[in-house]
């Protein structure tokens, strides 16, 4: 399993649910549960809360999730195919071995999430907080990463080839250790980008 920054273990659980299936979190609150092969395919799950759980092996695909939790959170082997997040918290959650194909996620925190290797080849993330997160190796080719807060995010090898990201925060990013072939940026950005380089811009 991927390390969180700091070397930090997940919480240990004390409860597991197996074939969760027909699920309705919403307006739940579910605090140190194991979830193990769910298929939460669909599911609606408005304002549901997960505190320090680990998903192993559930499918999200197709599933909606607005206003949600999931703090401190471990998802491993999991499927986000055409998921969508809307304003959901995510705060030190942590990604091994995902797949996130078409997942959508618009507004929300997920600051100090870990997504170290993750492949997000084509997803869309838009107005999100990631303020320091893990984001080592991410692979974000022809990704919308549009107003998305990276003040603080470790992004050494990333690669955002093709990536549209105008409007996000680029002040931590170091152009020569990562990859932006093709990569859209708008004109502050580009300042940011030209001045970490050692270059200094005049008119």
């Amino acid at each position: 399993m991927a390390e969180r920054m700091g070397g930090r273990s997940a919480p240990k659980t004390e409860s597991t649910i197996r074939d969760w299936d027909d699920a309705d979190p919403s307006g739940q609150t579910y605090s140190r549960v194991l979830f193990v092969d769910s298929d939460l395919t669909e599911v609606n799950n408005h304002r549901g809360v997960f505190e320090e759980c680990v998903f192993r092996g559930v499918r999200f695909n197709a599933s909606v999730h607005h206003e949600a939790a999931f703090v401190n959170c471990t998802f491993v082997r999991c499927s986000f195919f055409d998921s969508t997040f809307t304003r959901c918290k995510l705060m030190g959650s942590m990604f091994d071995d995902c797949t996130y194909n078409l997942m959508k996620v618009e507004g929300g925190d997920w600051s100090f999430v870990g997504l170290p290797g993750a492949n997000l080849t084509g997803v869309e993330l838009s107005g999100t907080k990631l303020r320091e997160a893990d984001l080592t190796g991410l692979r974000a080719g022809k990704s919308v990463l549009r107003n998305v807060d990276l003040s603080g995010a470790s992004m050494q090898r990333a690669d955002f080839t093709g990536a549209d990201l105008r409007g996000s925060d680029l002040s931590t990013l170091d152009p020569l250790s990562v990859t932006l072939k093709d990569a859209i940026v708008d004109l502050p950005q580009a300042i940011v980008i030209t001045t970490s380089l050692g270059l200094e811009v005049r008119p």
